[in-house]
């Protein structure tokens, strides 16, 4: 238990350290139910497309979402939401301002007019934030999918209005009677001159805006009366337990709706505000447990990308959390790339001896976190852990794919951490932190790591190779940083877990802990006619060559070691130069 701690101690520092003082832009967002983030109890899947712009922005903004169901510009400023947001808002801060909805609305608390009162409230949030050094951008309203009469509107909003309650769970109520039928081909506005104001506001004060209505016009009505139903919140009986009774809401978004309204908002937004567009970025899926993605687990994720979906990268954004899941990438969902926020972690508990559902234990390989098997996988900022603690083997990440290669990611374990399974296969880590204890990098597979930390919490051996015989190469470490924990004094680089094991080290920095005699047979004499260890130029502490195992090497010089030559395989695999590009190979 006390190791456990220790580890997820060290874990929470290790995120947490690249955060400080790092600049960061705020987007604060004030508006109403379209906009806002929304209350997730009993799956609930309504969503605003504020709170799915998140992930479509990158680690430098921070998205605050103020914005709040059922308020106007007026109430918004009457209730003190406004003053809460202006204490906050510090220079090169952004506002995002969306209001018309229920500024619409007869109601004495949140009706404005067009023309006066309301545009007197966006001039205040303009005025306002600009004198805290912020900048506003004006937005109106998203559109209603309102193919129905003008006449049917007042019927329409008093079910919208009798819908919204505080906790945002809307259970049994319809935003639109059923009893209304489609009677045009288009859209019939119910806005009128509340979609003026923001324009004719941000015209006057010479503020950027996004004409968000125009945007969700053109994409309900490139639909059609029916396919635009599954932006909106139409929910079957019987389907959602939110919902028991089901609903009909055609002016809020589900989870799919929200996102493409997002990913529309943030490209008129990149145009509108130049200097936010290389803040901007498009991922085919989200994954947060927030609920501003498409999904709250990494598997649901990897399940929905198509199988064999070729010459293209099907990319996958994890947002900032702790997803304790057993995730496996089969070998039909290839070309991923799993892009995580900092502080994305993917991690289970599994171990070797641990019993599993048949009372057996799981095994080395059973006790992954992870598991990847397609090939041409990605993976970039994302954490690998098991935290089961020293209690033997207990893998992080299990890679049995060609071509698989990793991106500032970081491995954390004890035993066994990261296991190149896939015999003939390829991986490149680059700039990554690996840590462990005993053969904490161990397998069948060529592997090259580049600029990487290898870190040992206890004593033992950094990797167990175990290339096949014939295989041209196994480990090949190049400009690497080998650190230990206090107190850790006794490491060997490597011991080859099969007789023909191979390791390589190029200019690696080598710590203390770094044994003089560097090598280990396994306890096998044999092994040393048949392993192949080397080093070229290592230096620090543990830089010995003088005093390594006699039947280690120091290479003269790094031919057939070039280091794009050594996972070019017959297909001219280079992702030191070509990063993750794909290659064009026939499947």
């Amino acid at each position: 238990m006390k190791n456990r701690l220790i580890f997820c101690i060290g874990l929470f520092l290790l995120l947490t350290a690249f955060t400080a003082d790092r600049p960061m832009i705020t987007i604060f967002m004030i508006g109403d139910s379209t906009m806002a983030d929304k209350n997730l109890t009993g799956g609930n899947p309504e969503r605003g497309w504020g709170q799915m712009l998140p992930g479509f922005f990158t680690d430098g903004i921070r998205v605050e979402n103020h914005a709040v169901n059922g308020r106007s510009s007026k109430s918004f400023i009457d209730e003190g939401r406004w003053d809460k947001v202006l204490s906050q808002i510090k220079k090169g801060d952004y506002v995002f301002i969306q209001f018309g909805h229920n500024d619409e609305k007869p109601d004495a608390k949140r009706h404005t007019d067009p023309g006066t009162t309301f545009d007197a409230n966006l001039r205040r949030f303009v005025n306002e934030t600009r004198a805290k050094g912020g900048i506003p951008v004006l937005f109106n309203s998203i559109v209603r999918r309102n193919y129905a009469p003008v006449a049917d509107l007042a019927k329409i909003d008093a079910a919208v209005d009798a819908a919204v309650i505080q906790d945002d769970v809307r259970a049994d109520a319809l935003s639109g009677d059923s009893s209304v039928q489609v009677k045009s081909e288009r859209l019939i506005d119910t806005h009128g001159d509340y979609l003026k104001s923001p324009l004719a506001v941000a015209r006057e004060l010479d503020v950027p805006f996004v004409d968000m209505n125009k945007l969700t016009r053109e994409l309900v009505e490139s639909l059609g009366p029916e396919a635009s139903k599954k932006l909106f919140m139409w929910v079957e009986p019987n389907k959602v337990p939110a919902m028991p009774k089901g609903r009909k809401d055609n002016t809020h978004l589900n989870i799919y709706g929200a996102r493409v309204v997002a990913g529309l908002a943030v490209d008129a937004i990149a145009e509108a505000v130049p200097a936010l567009a290389p803040y901007v970025r498009h991922y085919d899926f989200v994954v947060a447990k927030d609920g501003s993605g498409d999904f709250f687990t990494v598997q649901e994720a990897i399940n929905a990308v198509p199988d064999f979906r070729k010459n293209v990268r099907t990319t996958i954004l994890v947002r900032k959390g702790v997803y304790k899941e057993k995730l496996i990438v089969p070998a039909c969902k290839i070309n991923i790339a799993l892009i995580g926020e900092e502080g994305a972690v993917l991690e289970y508990d599994g171990y070797a001896s641990r019993p599993n559902l048949l009372g057996e234990q799981m095994s080395t390989s059973g006790s992954a976190s992870c598991y990847i098997y397609a090939p041409d996988f990605y993976a970039e900022s994302i954490t690998f852990a098991n935290t089961a603690g020293p209690v033997g083997q207990a893998v992080a990440c299990f890679v049995s794919a060609d071509r698989a290669y990793f991106k500032e990611c970081r491995f954390l374990g004890f035993q066994d951490t990261l296991y190149t399974y896939g015999k003939g296969c390829r991986q490149y880590y680059e700039d990554c932190y690996i840590e462990g204890t005993v053969d904490f990098i161990f397998g069948w597979s060529m592997a090259v790591f580049n600029r990487c930390h290898i870190h040992s919490v206890g004593d033992g051996y950094v990797t167990a190779p175990s290339t096949d015989n014939g295989q041209k190469y196994g480990y090949v470490f190049y400009d690497c940083k080998l650190t230990a924990a206090d107190g850790v004094r006794n490491v060997y680089l490597s011991r080859p877990w099969r007789p023909y094991g191979q390791a390589v080290f190029i200019r690696c920095n080598m710590g203390r802990h770094i044994l003089p005699v560097g090598w280990h047979n396994w306890g096998k004499k044999e092994n040393e006619k048949t392993a192949f260890f080397a080093e070229y130029q290592s230096f620090g502490e543990g830089a010995n060559p003088d005093a390594r195992a006699t039947f280690s090497h120091q290479l003269p010089n790094l031919k057939d070691y070039e280091l794009e030559a050594v996972l070019a395989g017959d297909d001219g695999w280079n992702p030191v130069k070509n990063g993750n590009v794909l290659l064009n190979v026939k499947r």
